[in-house]
């Protein structure tokens, strides 16, 4: 699961560092979607694991970065709940660095999942950090504000399902008892965790597309 959930605080001191993070999670996500979708156009699905070997470390230092939205919520640096904003950054680290990282085993079982997560998170991510950082500097793109409320009931899943393969995969493959209990407890999480994060979402859709379609009136008048 993502993190979604940030007000930013437009007033802020800090709001340049919040721009230029936000844009260079932005472009760095971007390099790891392109990847992704040019692997994808070459139709070649058995070389997934060298896919995987040339671009695990790219995006594991890119979701790393999101570290930094933890501080920025527990500093009150932006209006994010520091539980919500914790837990959603720490599911992906579980999978970067406690998988993809930490074991690497996982790269002789990596399959489809790759792909899949990786075009969920990269299409969902370069959307979100456009649309916060066009946010700081008081910019309304439609066309971000659509994709940002529009693309979730499809990425959310394939993202989900995704990570929760490569979890899987992961507890298989360690002979830590210990280490197998955190990745069925991480698993298990997602139950109450997804609808929720989905619920929310749905709900900010419907505001924003109220938004847009007033707007459109408006203009129309």
């Amino acid at each position: 699961m993502s993190s979604n959930k940030s007000t930013f605080q437009k007033s802020s001191p800090f709001k340049i560092p919040l721009v230029l993070y936000n844009f260079i999670s932005c472009l760095l996500w971007s390099v790891h979607l392109f990847k992704t979708i040019q692997f994808i156009s070459e139709g070649d699905f058995t070389k997934i694991q060298d896919f995987y070997k040339n671009t695990q470390c790219f995006l594991t230092i890119t979701q790393s970065l999101a570290v930094i939205e933890i501080f920025n919520s527990l500093f009150k640096i932006v209006r994010s709940p520091i539980v919500t904003t914790a837990a959603q950054v720490f599911s992906r680290l579980l999978i970067v660095i406690g998988a993809f990282y930490l074991m690497p085993k996982i790269g002789q079982e990596i399959g489809i999942e790759y792909i899949t997560l990786s075009l969920a998170w990269g299409l969902t991510e370069v959307v979100r950090y456009a649309f916060y950082g066009l946010n700081l500097l008081n910019i309304k793109s439609k066309i971000i504000i659509f994709l940002r409320y529009n693309m979730f009931p499809l990425l959310y899943p394939l993202g989900v399902t995704s990570e929760l393969v490569v979890l899987f995969k992961t507890s298989s493959l360690s002979d830590n008892l210990l280490v197998k209990i955190v990745y069925i407890v991480s698993m298990l999480a997602y139950i109450p965790g997804f609808p929720v994060l989905f619920s929310h979402m749905w709900i900010q859709r419907k505001k924003a597309m109220k938004e847009l379609k007033g707007e459109a009136k408006e203009k129309k008048n």
